[in-house]
């Protein structure tokens, strides 16, 4: 009896140990079977995002003729808008003395003193003063009267105390604005007044007919020449530092291009004639859309459930606002179809822009050997707990992707820009940049160089060159300041 009965136990074991051990291959084989799931969902997205230079010189090529054609007709059949927004000359390098600006930001907004010593000299003693912008203002729709009054006080406020005791009459208040993506209601008469700069060129002139009222009525005297992006005030800036400087890119939440333009190739109508041989055109190259692009089932995606389906195609591909949500969109469906996180989707990588651009580049950036900023940046976002290596590294691999196609494609962009100026052959051309995303996203920083590199060869790569913006944030406004009171002197 007790044989039999140790003849099952070691029976039963068996089976147990058998079963066991069938559920583990089981298991193994399921894990293997979504893994490589996982490789090919990661290995089409890569495919299909993709920038060879063949590709990248067809986009440069279709940017440059829209950018042509925009500069010829003003109707709707083409997708890129160019806004012929400043006509004023801009810096020549010589300008001195010490300048006022304000730069709009939105909720709040800077009010900027600095001294340039002329002779291209670096920008100094340069102060900065945030200022928030009472509520009651920012949801005032039927006029900008009292943001300006409120302006134009703070300013007064602020040369009593930093500025000199008399300010020549004729000293111009460099005035420019950078509304964010996400700041203000669209709907709000705030919002849709300072959207409008980037499509009307006229809205500039009315306002600064309101802010100088504003300044007169308050006692400051100094005048706003025009109310322009701040884009046009980087544009201003690189002038400043340098004469080969043709063109200013915005690379932050939302992406805008100014650059210099001879008035002989406009043949649109001008609301007045540019006072240099030069005219500043405002690109609107987040509306530049081409089948060329490579667009991935996710951007599909991103596009038409966004607020403007079919819109800003190129921005959607570029800039900071979207970059991490690209990132978010393919990790779930990994996490849907290939358990890359388990065998439950984590609920908050279900939610859209949690995963922001400055996250997804830490995240990119992580050099530890085990992905450690992977794993915190997933934990604090998503709450997804207990990935491993090689799961991290996957995230990093996605974000890789996503990230060197907006450089490559910015690259192109600025390619595509510098043929329709004429100038990769023989001029050399400088490009400024500023923004969050070039100036904190080192390997975007490197992919956009590199593509410029690739396509131009090491011959013709040296003409064209891209700097970052000198003065940090606003200081555009003083440069044109110091322009706009130079051109009223001459």
């Amino acid at each position: 009896m007790r044989k039999e009965v140790a003849v099952a136990v070691v029976v039963t074991t068996a089976a147990t140990v058998l079963g066991a051990a069938v559920l583990v291959r089981q298991w193994k084989r399921r894990g293997e079977r979504r893994w490589r799931h996982g490789q090919r969902i990661l290995r089409k997205f890569a495919r299909d995002s993709a920038t060879p230079v063949a590709k990248l010189w067809h986009i440069a090529n279709q940017l440059a003729s829209d950018m042509q054609e925009g500069l010829i007709s003003s109707g709707d059949h083409n997708n890129l808008s160019m806004l012929v927004s400043y006509h004023a000359p801009l810096p020549t390098g010589e300008e001195g003395g010490i300048y006022y600006g304000i730069n709009l930001r939105g909720t709040n907004f800077l009010i900027i003193r600095a001294r340039l010593d002329g002779k291209n000299e670096p920008v100094t003693e340069i102060r900065r003063k945030e200022v928030s912008i009472p509520s009651q203002i920012m949801v005032n729709s039927d006029s900008t009267k009292e943001l300006f009054d409120f302006i134009a006080i703070e300013l007064a406020k602020y040369i009593s105390v930093h500025g000199e005791t008399e300010i020549a009459r004729d000293k111009k208040l460099g005035f420019t604005v950078s509304i964010p993506v996400v700041e203000a209601p669209l709907s709000s008469g705030f919002a849709v007044k300072w959207n409008s700069l980037y499509v009307d060129n006229t809205v500039g002139k009315e306002l600064a007919n309101e802010i100088n009222q504003a300044l007169k009525k308050h006692g400051v005297e100094m005048q706003v020449y025009a109310v322009v992006n701040d884009t046009i005030g980087d544009l201003a800036g690189g002038r400043y530092y340098s004469k080969e400087s043709v063109a200013a890119v915005t690379l932050g939440m939302g992406t805008y291009v100014a650059y210099l333009e001879s008035p002989q190739q406009i043949s649109k109508p001008l609301s007045e004639s540019p006072k240099s041989g030069e005219t500043v055109v405002n690109l609107q190259w987040a509306n530049f859309n081409s089948s060329l692009l490579p667009l991935t089932e996710f951007d599909v995606s991103l596009d038409s459930e966004s607020t403007n389906p079919g819109g800003r195609t190129f921005e959607k591909l570029i800039s900071g606002m979207y970059l991490g949500e690209i990132v978010r969109r393919v990790l779930l469906k990994m996490a849907q179809e290939a358990a890359l996180f388990g065998d439950h989707v984590p609920p908050k990588l279900r939610i859209p822009y949690l995963l922001r651009s400055p996250d997804m580049a830490a995240m990119h950036q992580d050099t530890s050997e085990d992905y450690e900023i992977v794993d915190e940046k997933l934990k604090d976002i998503f709450e997804i707990s207990n990935t491993t290596p090689m799961v991290r590294e996957i995230v990093a691999e996605v974000c890789d992707v996503v990230a060197e196609r907006g450089a490559r494609l910015v690259g192109a962009g600025i390619v595509g820009l510098v043929k329709k100026l004429g100038r990769i052959a023989n001029k050399k051309s400088v490009i400024t940049i500023e923004g969050g995303l070039y100036e904190h996203y080192r390997v975007f920083r490197n992919y956009l160089h590199s593509s410029v590199w690739e396509m131009l060869g090491s011959e013709l790569s040296d003409n064209v060159v891209i700097e970052h913006f000198h003065g940090g944030s606003g200081a555009g406004s003083i440069f044109l300041a110091a322009s706009q009171t130079q051109n009223a002197h001459s």
